[in-house]
């Protein structure tokens, strides 16, 4: 099958008919949380529900499931950040098939632990380079050597026709077609086969795409009119940071004159927390991108919005840098270099004339050298409130030290984040 076939609204339908059997429908769930914010209905499709807590499921399931006898017994490979990995390793144990999966080491441990268990004997796990790029290049190799299907995890219409399923099962489970659908975008399949379905089927829903800012392929690929490969991709958002769309979706995307937009990572992390702290959802950062670019794509009120949360495979041990970004990205958390003098109650007078009364010092690295009359030292300041940075900032310029704000766009902002 051509990597450029189109992909009809058929395809999907057929697709939906072979899952049926392994997975039921996501839960479709009313948001109040969202639903205040924007003053209408926000809907969140559950995909994080699934057997293998994401969509991927869909689309791998769907194109084994069509292979031939022959096709089955070379067996099937692919690459992946996690999710899709474990949606080819759920229908290599459904379907009797042997596979070999691909995973950069950015995967978190949680998803590599997944895929071990719902691929058992059937699946062997490889881990290569640190992108998902180095991981899809090793995957293409094995395939060339041994003859197995590789399963694209969004660059073939089968993959594209499994991920369609979503976008059926929404106008399925509402009275009347929602006037607005946000997914979040990695390579495409998902956003590729939304738009399919619903251009035939559902023509007055707007169709967003959301991409993290440090991984906007799709973006970049309109603005080019074809895929192009970016030179840098941010591998937070792990489940969407994919450096090149694929030409099957960037067709798709560009025949439909699709809206895409991104969203800063700092804006993912804030909505996790609000996810899980609010709404007791756990997402993982590619889940989050959908609800995280709700109130910025301008919906009008009272409209009808779904938001698909595309996966839950977070890993409970980085809500440590999920807190700090979203405090960086809200504002409240600063970082500075702070010359003290060498010379006793330094630093208390630095508490006493600098922070304010809901100011909360979270890092401080302190360098003494007895042959300077100054020490530096980082210090990390989490405010009360954004607001009250204005009010810091005036107190620092009065105080003694010498105090240098650290951007977050300076390389040593790297280092602590």
């Amino acid at each position: 099958m051509s990597a450029t076939q189109p992909v009809s609204p058929q395809d999907v339908d057929d697709a939906a008919e072979r899952l049926r059997a392994v997975i039921g429908p996501s839960p479709l769930q009313l948001n109040p949380r969202l639903s205040d914010t924007l003053r209408g209905e926000v809907w969140l499709k559950r995909e994080d529900l699934q057997p293998v807590r994401s969509y991927k499921i869909r689309g791998a399931y769907n194109l084994i499931a069509q292979l031939s006898a022959a096709d089955r017994d070379a067996g099937v490979v692919c690459a992946s950040a996690g999710n899709h990995a474990q949606g080819l390793a759920f229908a290599c144990q459904r379907l009797g098939v042997r596979g070999r999966v691909y995973l950069p080491g950015t995967t978190p441990r949680q998803k590599r632990d997944r895929v071990a268990r719902l691929g058992g004997d059937a699946v062997e796990i490889r881990v290569v380079g640190n992108t998902y790029d180095e991981a899809a290049a090793a995957a293409r190799t094995h395939s060339a050597e041994t003859g197995a299907t590789l399963v694209p995890a969004f660059d073939d219409p089968r993959t594209v026709a499994g991920q369609g399923t979503i976008a059926r099962e929404i106008l399925a489970q509402l009275a009347d077609p929602p006037d607005v659908l946000v997914v979040p975008i990695g390579g495409g399949g998902l956003f590729a086969g939304a738009l399919t379905y619903l251009h035939e089927h559902a023509p007055s829903v707007r169709v967003v795409g959301v991409e993290p800012a440090g991984a906007a392929s799709m973006t970049a690929a309109l603005a080019a009119g074809e895929p192009v490969e970016l030179p840098e991709v941010d591998p937070f958002v792990d489940g969407a940071a994919v450096r090149k769309v694929g030409a099957t979706t960037f067709d798709i995307a560009r025949r439909f004159d699709a809206q895409v937009v991104t969203v800063a990572e700092g804006r993912v992390c804030v909505e996790m927390l609000d996810l899980y702290q609010s709404d007791g959802i756990i997402a993982e950062p590619a889940g989050a991108l959908s609800s995280a670019v709700v109130d910025a794509v301008d919906i009008p009120r009272d409209a009808t919005t779904v938001c698909l949360l595309s996966g839950g495979n977070n890993d409970v041990s980085r809500y440590a840098d999920i807190v700090e970004r979203a405090l960086v990205h809200e504002g409240r958390k600063h970082y500075f270099l702070v010359e003290f003098p060498q010379e006793p109650g330094a630093l208390r007078s630095f508490l006493d004339d600098v922070l304010g009364p809901d100011d909360d010092i979270t890092l401080f690295e302190y360098v003494k050298r007895s042959n300077r009359e100054t020490g530096p030292a980082l210090v990390g300041i989490e405010l009360g409130s954004p607001d009250d940075l204005p009010a810091l900032l005036k107190r620092m310029d009065e105080a003694p030290p010498h105090i240098e704000p650290i951007s977050p766009d300076s390389p040593l902002f790297g280092f602590l984040l």
